[in-house]
């Protein structure tokens, strides 16, 4: 069956355009990136050529420039550390089956993602896709993994140097205003379209899928894609 599915693709080549809307805050975020990644990986159709455009969606975007502290936040967003274990149980296992070990435990302040949404639109814009990609995943993995306040400064130039990004270049961007205007008016619009969590993925503006979905849903749409881009 998956041989005559590769067949079927193999005079098609075709390309991707993923607008991904995404918090680095966001677990449900992580694992939906890793399943996205997973499917291109193993999707056996030919796409051609494919990029992710990094888009903003803070999720809580009241949050003052100096985070919470974590119980603090997590009594405000869950009614308490005990109701939000249940909620981080359910996440663990899903991050888990993509691949990921989540250290909630590590985490003591709830950032404002702002500085970082505006490092990944400069990374974004001034490294290329590649480097965009590289540098989001550490910023999951130094939250995630390691507890690091990703609203500072110090933080996102320290993971932007392991990308590869210039720290003097990073902090000429945060002594400016550069893409504040940008990004608040991208997480507006993101409401706007409808959109009440995230991640949400558009594919070539014209398909939507939201949530963390599996490889499977990513592979259907690849399919109706390249059958509608052959077509």
């Amino acid at each position: 069956m998956a041989s005559e599915r590769k067949q079927a693709h193999m005079t098609a080549p075709f390309t991707i355009t993923l607008d991904l809307f995404a918090d680095p805050i966001c677990p449900w975020c992580y694992i939906g990136k890793r399943n996205l990644e997973k499917a291109l990986e193993t999707y056996e159709g030919p796409v051609l050529d494919w990029r992710i455009n990094w888009r903003t969606f803070m999720l809580n975007p009241g949050m003052p420039p100096e985070g919470m502290h974590r119980g603090a936040y997590l009594e405000a967003k869950f009614g308490g550390a005990e109701h939000a274990g249940a909620v981080y149980s359910r996440i663990r296992q899903a991050g888990l089956a993509a691949g990921i070990e989540f250290h909630f435990e590590k985490i003591l302040r709830t950032p404002s993602t702002r500085s970082a949404h505006r490092a990944v639109r400069y990374v974004q814009e001034t490294g290329g896709h590649g480097q965009a990609a590289d540098f989001v995943e550490r910023l999951f993995r130094a939250y995630f993994f390691d507890g690091q306040d990703i609203g500072l400064f110090e933080v996102l130039s320290t993971v932007g140097v392991e990308a590869g990004v210039s720290a003097e270049g990073l902090w000429a961007m945060f002594d400016s205003d550069a893409y504040i205007d940008e990004i608040n008016a991208e997480d507006v619009h993101a409401r706007e379209m409808g959109m009440g969590g995230v991640p949400g993925f558009i594919l070539n503006r014209q398909f939507f899928l939201s949530g963390a979905q599996p490889v499977a849903a990513f592979h259907k749409l690849f399919d109706l894609i390249q059958n509608g881009e052959a077509g």
